[in-house]
């Protein structure tokens, strides 16, 4: 509550409003939409099966999807993703997303991040491996789009303190990799009354990471776990995602996800490209187990 309290507080100060945006054209919900007041732009009929259309932001790279064709799926797991970055990127807390590798962590971070209204000012902040301090303040005032940084550690800090008056939303994908020194870095920018700044962490292990530096952990305001698919999940979610699944028996599915996809979307999305690649240009083309077992073992070897 006291990063909330300090926030409200600093915004009021500063005679600030949230923006509450909708995408043209969509009709107001039945029910009030408590996404609303986050300024968050809501899809409509974004559910399984459902359009998706990314607005990007600027400096944001394009969702990476190995699949022509293939759309993001709103799964109940990325409309929660959706709803607590909105969250934090209005009230400007720290948050971390995290899962086993392949999970769609980045997928659903970039999605939400693309449903943000406009005027928020959206920073990713490329980590190398085991970074120093120094090298972060070199790679946050590239992301800040500063031009040079003082030599002088004092002088340097305090150029980006001075770049995070107005509020940025910085994004730290593969958060793992950053040492304790880095993560207390950035907490203390977080924590500086001048700055205005939402703190996103990602990664495998980034909520490991995190609990290394206890002043930072205890400031996070949500935990976001992103879980493999559910068995449950797996045919609505591939047939949204990539209309070939649309034409694959319920039993073929199954056998995928029990030889192969064990719920790992990133191995799903390597099925799906691998299978596109193989149908492309037919005008009625048939996925069969035996075409699922062919393009399955490039991915595992002979099953």
């Amino acid at each position: 509550m006291g990063t909330l309290h300090r926030v409200v507080r600093r915004d009021r100060l500063a005679g600030r409003v949230l923006v509450i945006e909708r995408e043209p054209g969509l009709a107001e919900p039945l029910r009030p939409d408590p996404l609303a007041e986050l300024g968050l732009a809501t899809v409509s009929g974004a559910g399984l099966g459902g359009q998706v259309f990314l607005r990007e932001q600027t400096r944001l790279a394009a969702v990476p999807v190995l699949v022509p064709g293939a759309q993001v799926v709103v799964t109940p797991v990325v409309a929660s993703v959706v709803q607590r970055v909105a969250h934090v990127a209005a009230v400007g807390a720290v948050a971390c997303l995290y899962g086993d590798a392949g999970h769609g962590k980045t997928v659903a971070l970039q999605y939400a991040l693309s449903q943000l209204p406009e005027p928020v000012r959206v920073r990713r902040v490329h980590v190398g491996v085991n970074p120093s301090v120094p090298e972060l303040r070199r790679v946050l005032a590239e992301a800040l789009e500063l031009k040079r940084l003082p030599h002088s550690t004092g002088a340097a800090d305090l150029t980006l303190l001075e770049a995070l008056r107005r509020p940025r939303v910085l994004v730290l994908d593969e958060a793992q990799r950053l040492p304790a020194a880095a993560l207390e870095f950035l907490r203390q920018l977080w924590d500086h009354p001048d700055t205005d700044v939402a703190l996103l962490f990602a990664g495998a292990g980034a909520e490991r990471a995190l609990r290394r530096v206890p002043a930072l952990a205890s400031r996070v305001l949500t935990w976001e776990l992103v879980p493999r698919l559910s068995p449950a999940e797996v045919a609505p979610v591939m047939e949204a995602f990539h209309p070939l699944w649309g034409q694959v028996a319920p039993g073929d599915v199954a056998w995928v996800e029990e030889h192969v996809g064990h719920g790992n979307f990133r191995t799903w999305a390597k099925v799906t490209s691998h299978l596109t690649a193989e149908v492309y240009g037919q005008a009625r083309p048939v996925v069969d187990r035996r075409l699922l077992e062919r393009v399955s073992a490039r991915l595992t070897g002979p099953l």
